[in-house]
């Protein structure tokens, strides 16, 4: 199996928003729920959400899916910002577009994590953050 480089987000803290900015936006969990349904509707499988609150204060919540291809990657990716956007949620970066193995989008307190399957076995992100709770996101 060939290494992919792991994408790098921007250091949080670097692109924090305003608290202020922050008000007319739905609750993490609510827009991390979200995330995952919008995965599923494109065709993600293995979508896993990730409580991080107990776990880091970087971020809240990790959301985590697989494609089974560039296009259907870059589909679930476009998808999931375009949820966003309706919660009034602006990306604040993304990582790893072009390669489409690990794509990153950083929206401040939600990760959404978009793998080809290869590179989701071979990083095990689930097993690196084992201590995080998982959330019940069909709910």
């Amino acid at each position: 199996m060939s290494t992919v480089a792991l994408p790098t987000p921007m250091p949080y803290g670097a692109h924090t928003p305003p608290s202020n900015s922050r008000i007319s936006l739905a609750d993490g969990i609510t827009r991390a729920r979200d995330c995952a349904r919008v995965a599923v509707e494109n065709k993600a499988t293995d979508v896993v959400v990730l409580d991080l609150r107990e776990v880091t204060t970087e971020f809240d919540y990790f959301v985590i899916a697989t494609g089974a291809s560039r296009r259907q990657v870059h589909n679930i990716v476009e998808e999931v910002d375009a949820c966003m956007a309706k919660h009034s949620d602006k990306r604040l970066g993304v990582s790893g577009y072009e390669s489409s193995k690990w794509v990153v989008q950083d929206y401040g307190d939600i990760l959404v994590h978009v793998f080809d399957a290869d590179t989701r076995d071979y990083y095990r992100l689930e097993e690196n953050w084992a201590d995080a709770k998982k959330v019940d996101w069909q709910q």
